[in-house]
């Protein structure tokens, strides 16, 4: 099994090898999704919200005075992907990069847009973490989003565009490409609860002393998840850092502040991952403690109880010779004389034992 996974993986990192550069392949394992499209078009003083039902139809937000959200769900119909960068004017590069889920969050400024790639991170029914691409493309008065499939975390973001509530419809579309990322990062703040609650579980079943066999795994996949968050979150900073420090014209100096907010989220984050990082390894230690601790009170049992036998069975191998002149031999109460000098023997090491609280 783990052959057959190493082996799929393989073959899925040998998809780009050899392809002209700006080839649209989708890495990706969601599959079955179907293509959607929602808009919100938008002003101050009104909102339109509408499916397209055609790709053509996007192209229509391009160049109004209002602010323009579009979300696309889908990813592995790329030629539709395609269609859009070719109405609005994305490098092919950009588009491979939509397509292709693995790739490391960054941000590249061209001349007339910003694009973004995020991870959204959520848990699953069976409480796996689930990490999907998101990327971003901020135009002058436009926002597309680009998603494996429907379903994320941009639901407070949809109900204040319906409700005009706060600033975000008397703001530019570089303010809505902010409560986009800061939706996003919000959700890690989730993320790292659910991990500081399950490391907290562990370590209390280890302090117990009662943990389960297979509790190494759990550590192990547990590692393992704070390794993918990590990968996920570490690179965003950069991309923050790069926006509040960067002069492009698309990035206005008022929106700036609601950026700096968005890093001092992340280096929040960071520190906790790092601290559950090495709480995690304290666990493994913690873990293997535990272990070496039950293998050395077995061990001392079966000492104390070779030591008790030890003079017994010298009793016992003294009298189980075949000699014919021993004197105890012949003797009336010999037998019991030896059990009472046998049970003595054993109840004085025991007192000895628990004198030196070794039992």
């Amino acid at each position: 099994m783990i052959k057959r996974t190493r082996k799929k993986r393989t073959q899925e990192s040998k998809k780009h090898i050899g392809q002209v550069p700006g080839t649209l392949i989708y890495t990706g394992k969601k599959s079955d999704k179907d293509f959607h499209v929602e808009c919100f078009d938008y002003t101050k003083e009104h909102i339109e919200e509408s499916i397209l039902l055609n790709i053509e139809d996007a192209v229509n937000y391009k160049e109004t005075d209002s602010v323009t959200w579009i979300n696309v769900d889908g990813l592995k119909h790329t030629d539709k992907i395609e269609d859009i960068g070719k109405q609005y004017n994305l490098h092919p590069l950009v588009l491979e990069d939509i397509v292709n889920t693995s790739q490391r969050p960054k941000i590249d400024e061209y001349d007339d847009y910003l694009f973004v790639v995020l991870k959204m991170l959520y848990y699953n029914k069976e409480e796996n973490i689930v990490i999907e691409q998101v990327s971003f493309v901020l135009g002058k008065n436009y926002v597309l989003t680009f998603q494996e499939s429907e379903g994320d975390v941009f639901g407070t973001i949809r109900e204040r565009l319906r409700l005009n509530n706060g600033r975000i419809r008397g703001m530019k579309s570089d303010y809505l490409l902010y409560a986009l990322v800061d939706a996003v990062v919000d959700n890690y703040f989730g993320i790292i609860e659910t991990l500081g609650n399950k490391i907290e579980d562990l370590e209390t079943e280890l302090f117990t002393g009662y943990a389960r066999e297979d509790i190494n795994i759990e550590v192990q996949q547990l590692k393992r998840e704070i390794l993918k968050v990590r990968r996920a979150i570490f690179p965003l900073r950069e991309i923050i850092n790069r926006i509040e420090k960067g002069d492009h014209p698309l990035i206005y100096k008022r929106t700036i502040t609601y950026y700096r907010d968005i890093y001092d989220h992340l280096i929040q984050v960071s520190e906790n991952i790092d601290i559950y990082r090495e709480m995690i390894w304290s666990l493994m230690d913690m873990y293997m403690t535990t272990i070496s601790n039950k293998m050395n009170e077995v061990m001392k049992v079966l000492t104390i109880i070779a030591t008790i036998f030890i003079p017994l069975t010298f009793i016992a191998g003294i009298y189980g010779m075949n000699f014919d002149h021993i004197p105890e031999l012949h003797y009336k109460y010999s037998y019991f004389i030896l059990w009472g000098i046998m049970i003595l023997l054993f109840l004085a090491m025991l007192y000895y034992f628990k004198r030196k609280k070794w039992l």
